[in-house]
């Protein structure tokens, strides 16, 4: 529906109509003309006393001030009513990218893929999924680095975890900073609402802040962990001398992410290929949603800018014809004159 954000003003409408009044009852007016040209006796294209112009040029000026009060008025379109998400949490996605997340273990539609874009298939899924949830992104190899603070916009979030490159962040693996960092980002929320999803597929190999203390930092903190083991239990590697099965995943720490999880009230999952992936992620999305109050509101357009934009083009008008007439008037006087 349309309404104004400020109505009273429309009462300047009658202005020009008030003061024009005011000054017939001074200055009475031989031919009938619309009043408003009185009052707007200074503007272009208006003669000084306002009898001689047309009646066509007064109403003109007179619409035109009109649509400019209705501007200053701030029409608007008001939406419908719609509720915010009334459910939701904090998550804060805790990626690793150190170059072993390049190991090719996962299988998408029978061809090899790395765990990196195994991760990033299933997050797709899984952001869009979190609707009314703040996500945030931290990828970490060596040390952490906040991609994106947490945020409503689930786009940026998706678009940063695409444009994540293998070793962005260095070789090695530091769990413990890359927690904290989550931690410290998370601190200022509601502690039923924090929730951090860490997945990596080795074990702490850097850093300043040892694992165990940045759980017991998240543990203070009211934050959840869950964390994420990813990688095969085994795969065929081939060489010169033929093939031979081998465990890609035996410098994933199990036993560290399982009791970082139990320790802060979160669970430890292990991803042995995509589809268990997938189910995680499942898994994880079924998270209770803490209620908050339900807020609503209406979308609002502002509507303003055409009747302000309507004003300024019929004066404009009327400036170019007062100067056109003007300009005629002067060369008839000249050529009289030569004659």
């Amino acid at each position: 529906m349309i309404s104004l954000a400020y109505p009273w003003v429309l009462l300047l409408a009658l202005l020009p109509l008030l003061l024009a009044n005011r000054k017939q009852q001074s200055e009475p007016v031989d031919a009938p003309v619309i009043p408003v040209g009185h009052w707007l006796s200074g503007m272009p294209g208006v003669s000084p006393r306002g009898r001689s112009t047309p009646l066509w040029r007064q109403l003109l000026l007179l619409l035109g001030w009109l649509c400019l009060v209705v501007a200053l008025a701030r029409p608007q379109h008001v939406g419908e009513e719609i509720q915010m998400p009334v459910t939701g949490r904090d998550l804060m996605l805790v990626v690793d990218i150190s170059p072993s997340m390049d190991e090719q273990d996962m299988v998408l539609q029978g061809r090899s893929i790395n765990r990196l874009q195994a991760v990033k298939r299933v997050l797709d899924d899984f952001i869009d999924q979190r609707e009314g949830d703040r996500l945030g992104l931290i990828l970490f190899g060596t040390e952490p680095y906040v991609q994106a603070p947490l945020t409503f916009d689930r786009e940026t979030v998706r678009t940063l975890l695409f444009e994540a490159g293998l070793g962005m962040a260095g070789r090695a693996t530091a769990i413990g900073d890359a927690i904290g960092l989550s931690v410290k980002r998370l601190r200022e929320r509601p502690q039923e609402q924090r929730v951090v999803i860490l997945l990596t597929d080795g074990a702490n190999t850097a850093g300043q802040v040892s694992p165990d203390k940045a759980t017991e930092i998240a543990q203070a903190a009211g934050v959840r962990l869950y964390t994420i083991g990813i990688g095969a239990d085994t795969m065929i590697q081939r060489g010169l001398l033929g093939s031979r099965r081998v465990n890609p995943s035996r410098d994933l720490d199990e036993e560290l992410l399982t009791r970082m999880a139990e320790q802060t009230g979160g669970r430890y999952f292990r991803a042995r290929s995509l589809p268990e992936l997938e189910m995680i992620y499942d898994s994880i999305n079924q998270l209770e949603p803490i209620e908050q109050d339900g807020q609503f509101y209406r979308p609002v357009t502002e509507l303003y800018a055409w009747p302000a934009g309507m004003a300024a083009g019929l004066w404009l008008l009327l400036i170019a014809v007062r100067l056109a007439s003007n300009r005629y008037q002067q060369n008839t006087a000249t050529e009289a004159g030569h004659g």
